[in-house]
């Protein structure tokens, strides 16, 4: 294959060769990879998501570094790095001002290599960190992570919605911030979705400053255009819906992520566009017990079959579901 493309839910036995570029996988898979990946401590759907992983691969040669708790791979176009910082022990007071340093120094760290890189603009990044919804003086641990990531990203320039990436944020019981990101030479797409205010635009209801991210990206590389769309839950306008009903935002998720794909498919460069069915998911669910029913309901309005599901703490607090998904299809000659 002609260019960056996803090994998707292989298993951790699966050979891969040199040219891959990093990856994703759950906690408990053994080993510690040649490339940087990016451990989720989560529990997966069934006892046989433990061997769960992703994988970024990239034809040609591929150089690789990393220091002070940042790794990455990549060649002439491309880089994907993971950066985990722990959180210092702190009196409960003051979690949150640490949780704001961290995300600024990741960020600060990550900017750095991209410059050094010769790859300037983020594609997609996952953030990962500990108590998201966890309460530190009277703002949300995730709104903490939101001030630091805005200070990095103003750091390195005023962000404005045309510069942003596609993103998620989510929360996992205990662990350090982790961020895994993937850049690249050209600049990507952002893509909004007309269902929903521009996260960019949120009023101050959710926070001091608002979530850097765009609803997706599209990019191109080699024969292929990629479309990444960003952590995608039940929210109309800015506002959640459907709380305590996980099959009613299960089904508003499901469209809100066609409604990007809408949009996507409006500025494709591809001949074919991006189907629904051809997308892989990654679907966080706050309650095991869910995990059936949103499987259920996810199959039924979203198609296809390339769907896993695991355990993790939403951005609010009422929010039950998440799904966020990739997709490829050839550009036109």
């Amino acid at each position: 294959m002609n260019g960056l493309h996803l090994m998707a839910h292989a298993l951790a036995s699966t050979p891969v060769d040199a040219n891959t570029l990093g990856g994703a996988s759950l906690a408990g898979v053994p080993g510690i990879r040649p490339w940087p990946e990016q451990r989720l401590r989560m529990v997966g759907e069934h006892p046989a998501d433990a061997t769960w992983c992703e994988a970024w691969c990239m034809d040609g040669p591929l150089q690789q570094g990393g220091d002070n708790g940042l790794r990455w791979r990549g060649n002439h176009d491309l880089l994907y790095g993971v950066i985990e910082l722990d959180e210092p022990a702190a009196r409960v007071a003051e979690r949150g001002k640490h949780l704001r340093e961290r995300a600024r120094e990741a960020y600060l760290r990550l900017f750095a290599l991209l410059r050094s890189h010769g790859t300037p603009h983020l594609w997609r990044v996952w953030n990962y960190m500990a108590g998201i919804n966890a309460q530190d003086q009277g703002l949300e641990r995730y709104r903490w992570f939101n001030l630091g990531r805005h200070d990095a990203f103003s750091a390195a320039g005023a962000p404005t919605e045309r510069q942003v990436p596609a993103a998620s944020a989510l929360g996992w019981a205990d662990g350090p911030l982790s961020i895994a990101f993937l850049a690249g030479r050209s600049a990507p797409q952002p893509l909004e979705n007309p269902r929903q205010v521009s996260a960019f635009h949120y009023p101050q209801d959710y926070g001091p400053r608002p979530p850097v991210f765009a609803r997706a990206s599209l990019a191109c590389n080699g024969a292929h255009e990629l479309l990444f769309i960003s952590g995608t839950a039940s929210i109309v306008g800015h506002e959640t819906v459907h709380r305590g009903d996980a099959v009613a935002q299960c089904e508003e998720s499901a469209r809100n992520v066609l409604a990007v794909l809408g949009e996507a498919n409006r500025a494709t460069r591809s001949g074919t566009g991006h189907r629904a069915e051809a997308l892989a998911h990654r679907v966080y669910v706050r309650h095991v017990a869910d995990f059936p029913l949103v499987r259920h309901t996810l199959s039924r309005c979203l198609g296809g079959e390339s769907m896993t599901l695991m355990q993790a703490d939403i951005c609010r607090q009422d929010l039950l579901v998440e799904v966020e998904s990739v997709g490829m299809a050839r550009l036109s000659p």
